[in-house]
């Protein structure tokens, strides 16, 4: 929620509620990984994927700008 007196839109979680919820083990740090990996990957997938469509016409794209 805004708030125009402190001039925020949001506030911090609760740490120690975040850190209950998250738990002691590594399975929040292994899924985030393994998003970052997959967010990664698809990103280069994509990228891949604009540049062959650049070079071969079938996507036009403004150099220099």
């Amino acid at each position: 929620m805004h708030d125009p007196e402190r001039g925020v839109d949001a506030r911090s979680g609760d740490r120690v509620a975040i850190a209950v919820y998250l738990g002691s083990g590594p399975a929040f740090d292994v899924a985030l990984g393994e998003f970052a990996q997959a967010y990664a990957d698809q990103n280069e997938y994509d990228y891949q994927a604009l540049t062959d469509a650049i070079r071969s016409g079938r996507v036009v794209a403004a150099t220099g700008l």
